[in-house]
């Protein structure tokens, strides 16, 4: 699994998906593009991702808004 998926369980399980090993990469690569950071750049995307979900105070709308943008990337797939 990717070096950041373990700590984003809450935003897969908000999107209704489950990571596998057959979408995994999709999954990945779309994360990478959202955050525009070059595919298989771990620590890069991760910091990035977690600036989004953690640092944006109790009403969440960063989170929100990655949640949504995420959904319709993988709904490209």
């Amino acid at each position: 699994m990717s070096c950041y998926f373990r700590h984003m369980n809450d935003v897969f399980e908000e999107l209704g998906i489950e990571i596998n090993k057959d979408n995994k990469k999709e999954v990945d690569k779309a994360i990478h593009k959202l955050v525009n950071v070059e595919y298989k750049n771990c620590p890069d995307t991760w910091k990035k991702v977690k600036e989004i979900i953690n640092g944006d105070g109790e009403d969440n709308s960063k989170k929100k808004d990655f949640i949504d943008r995420l959904k319709k990337e993988l709904q490209k797939v």
